[in-house]
């Protein structure tokens, strides 16, 4: 039925409609107002979080250096002047230029006239675990062959990508204990380590798990007792001409892992990686992620030796 109720006059219509203009306006500026007290607050959470991850971090790392501030010869300082072979403890079976022999001789040891395959490698390098997958097995049988000496040379350049805990020269340091002390199973604990290898960017392995390696392939425990073992003596740092000396500790091995590590970058002219192979000084170019193609270059040098 027809209401009674009159229209809204134009001027009703207009303030009505400037009053629901004004209440909209209101709600989105309160909507706005709310909007960016959450971005404040978010982006005030985000500040804070990111700060505490970065403390975090950064204790973390002061935390590792500290915990392996007695590995690098001289600590981790990286004006350190690195040691020279002749200056360093060398382990029992090394030679006086930073690698260990093996051959049918035995640990220490090669024979003159042998082919000798010389192998670069830094225990955080995942390449070189890829080539010791690949040919650590064939590697054993050409060292057991007459005429065929297989040299070791562990460096240590990547002990940066381990967050401060010096992965490559603690592993590398265990590795010369076990040659020098039960080189019987200096190889089999290459490997073993190889097979544990820790990502790069990670804390790497614990002393306490690299021993646990060592003596899953036989090294005895008096010997992986002496992984954390240190010694003393005086270190220098500074540059040429301007040098200070400081006394310091590190781990027994830790000054023939660096002054091997330079020698190593000196016999490749400053463009070492690893791993690096050499048979007879040469450097190999072959496929070194695959079992076969090495021992094949090796044996060609040996039948070109016999002639």
């Amino acid at each position: 039925m027809p209401t009674n109720e009159p229209k809204p006059t134009k001027a009703q219509r207009r303030d009505d409609a400037r009053a629901k203009a004004v209440a909209m306006r209101k709600e989105q500026e309160r909507k706005a107002k709310r909007n960016r007290i959450i971005a404040i607050t978010v982006l005030v959470v985000a500040v804070v979080a990111l700060g505490f991850t970065g403390y975090w971090i950064s204790q973390q790392n002061q935390q590792n250096t500290a915990s392996g501030s007695n590995v690098v010869y001289g600590g981790d300082s990286s004006d350190v002047v690195a040691p020279k072979l002749a200056d360093v403890t060398v382990p029992s079976t090394a030679n006086d230029q930073g690698g260990v022999y093996v051959s049918k001789a035995g640990v220490g040891h090669t024979t003159d006239g042998d082919v000798v395959v010389r192998i670069y490698f830094d225990l955080q390098c995942p390449y070189c675990q890829h080539f010791d997958a690949a040919n650590s097995a064939e590697l054993d049988k050409l060292a057991a062959e007459d005429g065929v000496t297989i040299e070791y040379r562990p460096i240590s350049f990547l002990d940066g990508n381990s967050l401060g805990t010096n992965y490559s020269t603690r592993a590398a340091n265990a590795v010369a204990i076990v040659a020098d002390k039960n080189p019987e199973n200096f190889t089999k604990f290459i490997t073993a380590l190889y097979d544990n290898q820790p990502a790069e960017g990670t804390k790497g392995l614990t002393d306490d798990k690299i021993a646990e390696i060592a003596q899953g392939v036989g090294v005895p425990s008096s010997v992986t007792d002496t992984f954390t073992h240190t010694v003393k003596g005086t270190y220098e740092t500074g540059s040429s001409g301007s040098t200070t000396k400081h006394d310091g500790e590190w781990r027994t091995f830790a000054p023939w892992i660096s002054a091997a590590t330079v020698q190593a970058n000196t016999d490749m002219g400053g463009k070492l990686g690893t791993p690096t192979i050499l048979i007879d000084g040469k450097k190999w170019e072959g496929d070194l992620y695959t079992a076969g193609p090495l021992t094949d270059a090796v044996n060609q040098a040996v039948a070109a030796k016999k002639g």
